[in-house]
């Protein structure tokens, strides 16, 4: 049986998920993601390879790193996740931006952090207590990530990515976006699969989900992501935000309640 019980406090969604025939479409997330399989294998693609995280791997995913994911067999996997808007590590670390050079690890201490953490949030414990365990975590993934300074995206791609983010209530123009840049329509996605992962569509549709999940966070209401982020209606909103976080929108903003 498929489940996946999301939860939020001190700025941190943690989830709790059980799959065994769900698919995660291709996605990607503006905060960072880490987590921990608990049971079986988990497989996913990522930067073009396959990734397999067996019990106890810690998952490490770089913010807008696509990926997708499944179950490698009907037996399924238990896992947990936590998904960290950058902020809260510069805050910590004072550092520009984390990279993680690795995308599992097989790390005992780091499990366990993530483990109690996510198991704060799910309970509802005091977010004092979320704090401090955040800050372990940060001082832990500190030194899993590579000391190097990331030079983030090439400047076409953060371009791109720039004119998109501001026009997220409507549908994806390539006409302006090519022209932007002085290429055709075909050239422009090819360009930008090639240095960011994915298409443009993709990554558009991608932000315009994300951005609907901040809004229902913040203001519970669903029709107003709807309408906000460009989505014929709630059907539509519905079958994007499954494809990346396992749940409908209004299944989401009913857990958070």
């Amino acid at each position: 049986m498929e489940k996946f019980d999301y939860k939020k406090s001190a700025d941190i969604l943690a989830l709790s998920a059980s799959i065994s025939d769900f698919t995660y479409k291709k996605h990607s997330h503006e905060e960072y993601a880490v987590g921990v399989t608990l049971r079986g294998i988990q497989q996913y693609h990522l930067d073009g390879s396959l990734q397999s995280s067996h019990r106890n791997g810690v998952m490490l995913f770089n913010r807008e790193q696509s990926h997708d994911g499944s179950a490698y067999d009907r037996s399924g996997i238990d896992y947990v996740m936590l998904y960290i808007r950058p902020e809260l590590f510069t805050e910590i670390l004072g550092k520009h931006e984390l990279r993680f050079s690795t995308p599992i690890v097989y790390d005992a201490k780091l499990a366990r952090c993530i483990l109690a953490l996510n198991q704060a949030i799910q309970s509802g414990q005091e977010e004092a207590l979320c704090h401090e365990l955040l800050i372990t975590l940060a001082d832990l993934l500190s030194h899993t990530a590579s000391d190097t300074i990331y030079r983030h995206q090439n400047i076409f791609v953060k371009k791109a990515k720039e004119m998109m983010f501001s026009s997220l209530e409507h549908v994806l123009k390539l006409d302006d976006l090519s022209a932007e840049f002085n290429m055709s329509k075909y050239q422009f996605i090819r360009e930008f699969k090639a240095h960011a992962g994915i298409t443009p569509y993709q990554f558009h549709l991608n932000c315009k989900v994300e951005h609907a999940k901040q809004s229902i966070e913040a203001n519970r209401d669903i029709y107003a992501a709807v309408a906000d982020f460009g989505f014929v209606d709630l059907t539509h909103l519905n079958r994007h935000f499954k494809r990346a976080f396992g749940i409908t929108a209004y299944e989401y903003m009913i857990q958070l309640h």
